[in-house]
């Protein structure tokens, strides 16, 4: 039995190469190196990245950068969003301990999205996500900067390694990776578009939210997509007289 992959670390639209080498360090001290950029602020490579990660060479030099999160987390089956407001976002809401449970039992690869340093992640992000993860952290002063926030999350999955049990791979297919989710989102949102489902014009971007939530709140594996698809085109075929 082999064991769980390692969660990857997706930085959304960082402002401050420091903070990127510092999330970076955080990483590496618990095995973690694969780490994907989207859209830095500043470009990439970052200077100020290096000096900062303190050593954790290997994350920065195999960090992958994207244009989108959505591009970054396509090969993905479990998508975590770091955040503490759910954004009008309906998701089950986990802490870094449940979150570390699911990345050891739950086949298929994780990714954990945290967002920029002012601002957090945006509404699309968290869109994205098969859960919010959120740090129960003092109401009163809810302020972690990037590398808390990863250090905490990562710590949690390495102390999982210990706790829990993995089940046999073939005992439950994965869930489908983020690209196959989306085609099935696009699939939908076609057939619906042209019979002003998403009107009016002004909750149509609310409306699309919902239904990606409703879509993705299941967990659907490959072959439930691939069962959805085929229902939704033959759905789309005239019918037989």
């Amino acid at each position: 039995m082999t064991s769980p992959a390692k969660p990857i670390i997706v930085l959304v639209r960082p402002q401050l190469g420091e903070n990127i080498g510092k999330a970076a360090r955080a990483m590496l001290n618990f095995g973690l190196t694969e780490m994907r950029i989207v859209n830095p602020r500043d470009g990439w490579p970052n200077p100020s990245a290096g000096p900062a990660a303190a050593g954790a060479d290997i994350v920065l030099d195999k960090a992958q950068i994207y244009q989108s999160t959505a591009e970054a987390v396509a090969d993905c089956e479990h998508i975590y969003a770091t955040t503490v407001r759910k954004r009008g976002v309906t998701k089950p809401v986990v802490g870094p301990d449940e979150a570390g449970r699911l990345m050891h039992g739950e086949p298929g690869r994780h990714a954990i999205l945290f967002g920029r340093e002012a601002s957090g992640l945006e509404t699309d992000d968290v869109a994205l996500a098969r859960h919010i993860l959120t740090v129960p952290i003092n109401p009163e002063f809810g302020s972690l900067n990037l590398a808390q926030a990863v250090i905490l999350c990562t710590y949690e999955w390495s102390k999982q390694a210990t706790l829990v049990q993995p089940t046999a791979e073939d005992e439950i297919l994965p869930p489908a990776p983020q690209n196959e989710l989306d085609g099935l989102v696009s699939h939908f949102e076609n057939l619906l578009e042209p019979r002003g489902y998403f009107l009016p014009e002004t909750r149509a971007e609310a409306t699309r939210r919902t239904l990606r939530s409703v879509l993705t709140k299941p967990g659907w594996n490959h072959l439930e997509v691939r069962t959805l698809r085929g229902i939704l085109s033959t759905l789309e075929r005239p019918p037989k007289i």
